[in-house]
């Protein structure tokens, strides 16, 4: 309901830049998913299912090779690439074959894994509970970190040949990265090198809206708020809302001036590095749905200044983590070889935090600030440059990797 509510206020308040006709009939475009993005582009694609330990069905999307290489049997080193909060294996895809990174990568040789985190619209499935069940979202993204990413490496190594692959990760994509190597170190070895677009792990000092907008409520471990708006899913993905904005936004856009309001509406003042052909398939994917208790750790993370796990209260601390708060994260523990990039108008991951990570990862191999000091979150996926500005300086960082030849010792 809570989407519904704001794409009629979005409706409303850009209702004036739109030349109504009440008898137009528009037929919804049909439903797209990342394998078929991939193909419309000329590129095979796989579909694969990942099941963790704890029963959870992750659809795991895959570029196995080019066509404009001819490389199918050929080795092809493995990259891995992993979504941000609220969104899903589609964003590495949207900014279309020139652009995005996934296109890229395999344009440069490499095997590329696409990832989906549970209970967003690709990973909406376990085999001991269901959708509808409190259960089902009685996660954060520790449990992305600390059993999907693992659970999905070990498949995709398995599935393979490999022994190591390259990782990128942007926002939580960055943030369960770190929960990985810090509290299943022994996954560092199988990181041949990670590449972290705005990774979310320090978050005193971040300005985004969404955090100071629940933080009043959410703020007393175990307390009232916390009870009431934890264990479900936030901002579910609504299929007519998605499909109405994708059809009447793509293409030859019916209500140009509308679209244009719309996404700027979105992207906020991150929005001026933004690709703003992209809105359509931003809406018809975005948001791909969460569970609360993911922005509840965040939130928890700014008021504690601290990357540490999950705060159940006091006395489901002592419970779960035999002690009164829970436990840091140990990012001494990281020893796979870390390449960090941010940017310095990131309203969620602000620059002051990131400079906090050198003195605990003594494996940071690179910290980069986007020369662009306009660029934003969102940039690292949707920003018209970020092919020259970010995409290509990673994929030459991993390609360096293989041109030495020499497996990472972690």
């Amino acid at each position: 309901m809570w989407l519904n509510l704001t794409w009629l206020i979005l409706v409303l308040a850009t209702a004036n830049a739109v030349d109504w006709d009440p008898y137009l009939d528009i037929p919804f475009k049909p439903l797209k998913t990342s394998a078929d993005r991939i193909r419309d582009h000329g590129y095979p694609a796989e579909s694969h299912f990942v099941e963790t330990s704890d029963g959870y069905l992750l659809n795991v999307f895959r570029i196995p090779y080019s066509h404009k290489l001819n490389n199918a049997n050929a080795r092809r080193p493995v990259v891995y690439l992993q979504h941000g909060l609220f969104s899903c294996s589609d964003c590495f895809l949207l900014n279309g074959p020139d652009n995005a990174i996934a296109y890229l990568f395999a344009d440069a040789g490499f095997d590329v894994w696409l990832g989906n985190g549970r209970g967003n619209i690709y990973s909406r499935n376990n085999t001991k509970m269901s959708l509808n069940s409190t259960n089902f979202w009685q996660f954060s993204w520790h449990e992305i970190g600390a059993i999907d990413l693992p659970d999905t490496i070990d498949y995709i190594l398995e599935k393979t040949g490999e022994k190591q692959l390259h990782y990128v990760g942007h926002s939580q994509g960055g943030t369960s990265y770190f929960v990985l190597t810090s509290f299943r170190p022994e996954y560092n070895a199988k990181v041949r090198s990670a590449h972290l677009l705005a990774p979310a792990v320090f978050m005193g000092n971040t300005t985004h809206p969404l955090v100071h907008l629940f933080k009043p409520y959410v703020s007393v471990p175990g307390g009232s708020g916390m009870r009431l708006l934890g264990d479900q899913m936030f901002i579910p993905h609504n299929m007519l809302a998605q499909r109405a904005l994708d059809t009447a936004c793509g293409g030859e856009p019916r209500f140009p001036e509308f679209c244009r309001t719309l996404f700027y509406t979105w992207a906020g003042t991150e929005a001026s590095n933004i690709n703003a052909t992209l809105l359509p398939y931003i809406a018809e994917t975005h948001p791909a749905g969460i569970s609360t208790n993911q922005g509840i750790h965040y939130i928890q993370l700014h008021n504690s200044n601290f990357f540490r796990q999950y705060d159940h209260g006091v006395q489901k601390n002592r419970k779960v983590y035999a002690q009164a708060e829970p436990p840091n994260y140990q990012l001494e523990n990281v020893s796979a070889d870390t390449y960090v990039y941010y940017g310095m108008s990131d309203t969620s991951v602000n620059w002051q935090d990131i400079q906090r990570l050198p003195e605990h990862i003594s494996s940071l191999k690179l910290l980069y600030k986007v020369p662009d000091e306009s660029w934003g979150h969102i940039d690292f996926i949707f920003a018209m440059k970020v092919k020259e500005t970010i995409n290509e300086q990673v994929i030459n960082y991993c390609k360096q990797y293989e041109i030495d030849g020499v497996i990472k010792e972690n």
